[in-house]
C-alpha cells in the first residue's frame, strides 16, 4: 500500500472547504512570510480526522527551500524560452506550439509580469543531466534525427518534424526552462514556467507529444546535487503522467500524484504514488473537493522539499481532448488552491502549462494564463523575494540559482 493510502486510511483525512468555495482571499494568513516557520494549515483548507478535531499544526518539512529569496527582489520570475513555440509543426496539427508564445505575450500584455521578471535558459541540457533519466541509445537517435517508425509514431508528430533538428532543440530548450522554473522556485519559494510537462516520455521512448520527461530530469538533476531530498509531482492535467509515474515506481524520494479523467488517455496506465481517477463530466466542486481533501495529507506525511506543479488546463469542458468538466472559474480556483496549499505548508513549488487543446489559441492560452496570475497574486500576498540581501530578479551571482538561469530585458530575444 502505498505511503498516500496508508495515510488516508489511518487517518481519515477529509477537507472542510469554505462554503462559497475555494477563492484564495486569505491567502498568506498561516505561513505569513516566507521562510517563517509554518505553524499551522492553510486557514481555507483545514484537514479532520473521520470529523473529529482539526489535526495538529503542521511545520514546514525538513530540509525545505524556502529562504529569504532577497536574491530574486520582489517580482514572481517567469521562464520562457522563444523555442519553445518553434515554427516545425504543419498547419492543422493538433498539438498547440504556437500557444506557449502567445500565453508569453498575454503576461506581459496583461501586467501579470514585467519583462524584467522573464527569465530565459542560457543554455540547453547537457546529455549528462537527461541521461539520469533516458536511455543512451533513445537520445542519441532522438538528437541526431534517427528515430525509427515506431517511436516516431507513439510521439504523434511525424517523422519530418520529429527528425528534424529545430524540434531536437526545442525539447531540450523546454527541459532546460523546467530546470530552471524549478531552481527559481527553491530560491524563492515559486516561480512559473510558460510552457513545460512532459509528462508522457518514458526513457527510451516518447509519446502523446512527449519526448524528453522534463519534470523527471528536473527532479533527478536536484536529487543528484542535493539539492532537494523529496519531490512531489503533482500532476492535474487531464491525462495521467504515465511517464513520471513509471520512471518513478518504487521511488521513496519521489511522490508522484495524479488527478485525471479515468477513460481518457493513456489506456494502460502506469501506476503513480497515488492515482485519483475521475469519472467523466467531474465538475468544478467536486473536482476542487478531491484536490483539497488530498494535497494536504501528501504535503504533511511525505514532506516534499520542492512541488513540480503540471497544470495541464485540459480538465476544461470545452477541451478538445478532456473529458472532464471543470470551467474557466474552476480552473482559476485550482490554481489558486494548489499554489496557495502548497506555500501555507511552507514548500516551495513550480508551475508548469501542461496540456491543452482548443483550435482558439488565444483562448486556450487564457485559459493556461489561470496559473501565472495566480501566482503573481500570492507571490504578493505571502510577501515573497522582500529583497535586502541582494539584486534585482534574475541576476546571478555567487550564492544565486546558479549557472542555469540569466534575465530577459526585453518583450521579446
Amino acid at each position: 500500500m502505498s505511503l498516500a493510502r496508508q495515510h488516508l486510511r489511518l487517518y481519515g483525512w477529509q477537507a472542510v472547504v469554505a462554503d462559497r468555495g475555494y477563492d484564495g482571499a486569505q491567502h498568506g494568513t498561516a505561513a505569513g512570510a516566507w521562510g517563517q516557520r509554518v505553524t499551522a494549515a492553510p486557514a481555507h483548507v483545514r484537514g479532520v480526522a473521520c470529523g473529529a478535531a482539526p489535526f495538529p499544526p503542521a511545520a514546514a518539512a525538513p530540509g525545505a527551500h524556502p529562504p529569504p529569496a532577497a536574491r530574486l527582489g520582489a517580482s514572481l520570475p517567469v521562464v520562457y524560452h522563444p523555442d519553445y513555440s518553434a515554427p516545425v509543426m504543419p498547419p492543422g496539427h493538433r498539438f498547440p506550439m504556437a500557444v506557449f508564445r502567445r500565453i508569453y505575450e498575454l503576461v506581459l500584455e496583461e501586467g501579470i509580469a514585467a519583462p524584467h521578471q522573464i527569465h530565459v535558459p542560457p543554455r540547453l541540457p547537457p546529455d549528462e543531466e537527461l541521461l539520469l533519466v533516458h536511455d543512451p541509445d533513445y537520445l542519441a537517435l532522438f538528437s541526431s534525427g534517427r528515430l525509427d517508425e515506431e517511436r516516431v509514431r507513439r510521439i504523434g508528430f511525424g517523422p519530418a518534424v520529429t527528425r528534424s533538428e529545430v524540434l531536437v532543440r526545442r525539447t531540450k530548450a523546454e527541459v532546460a526552462g523546467t530546470l530552471l522554473t524549478a531552481r527559481l522556485a527553491l530560491s524563492g519559494g515559486l516561480a512559473v514556467n510558460t510552457a513545460g510537462g512532459t509528462h508522457h516520455a518514458f526513457p527510451s521512448h516518447g509519446s502523446g507529444y512527449c519526448i524528453l520527461n522534463d519534470l523527471a530530469v528536473t527532479a533527478e538533476v536536484l536529487l543528484a546535487e542535493g539539492a532537494v531530498r523529496r519531490v512531489l509531482v503533482l500532476d492535474l492535467d487531464v491525462h495521467q503522467g504515465d511517464g513520471t509515474a513509471f520512471i518513478f515506481r518504487d521511488r521513496p524520494d519521489v511522490f508522484t500524484l495524479s488527478v485525471h479523467a479515468a477513460s481518457n488517455f493513456p489506456a494502460r496506465k502506469q501506476r503513480s504514488t497515488l492515482d485519483i481517477a475521475l469519472p467523466d463530466g467531474t465538475p468544478d466542486a467536486v473536482y476542487l473537493a478531491r484536490v483539497a481533501e488530498i494535497l494536504p495529507a501528501v504535503l504533511r506525511d511525505f514532506k516534499p522539499d520542492l512541488v513540480l506543479y503540471d497544470a495541464g488546463v485540459d480538465p476544461h469542458v470545452d477541451d478538445a481532448l478532456g473529458r472532464l468538466a471543470l470551467t474557466d472559474a474552476g480552473l482559476a480556483r485550482r490554481e489558486r488552491l494548489v499554489l496557495d496549499t502548497c506555500l501555507g505548508w511552507g514548500v516551495p513549488v513550480a508551475g508548469y502549462v501542461g496540456g491543452g487543446y482548443d483550435d482558439d489559441l488565444d483562448l486556450l492560452a487564457r485559459r493556461h494564463l489561470h496559473l501565472h496570475r495566480a501566482a503573481a497574486e500570492l507571490w504578493r500576498g505571502y510577501g515573497l523575494g522582500g529583497g535586502g540581501l541582494g539584486g534585482a530578479a534574475g541576476e546571478s551571482g555567487e550564492g544565486g540559482v546558479g549557472e542555469g538561469h540569466q534575465r530577459e530585458g526585453r518583450g521579446e530575444r
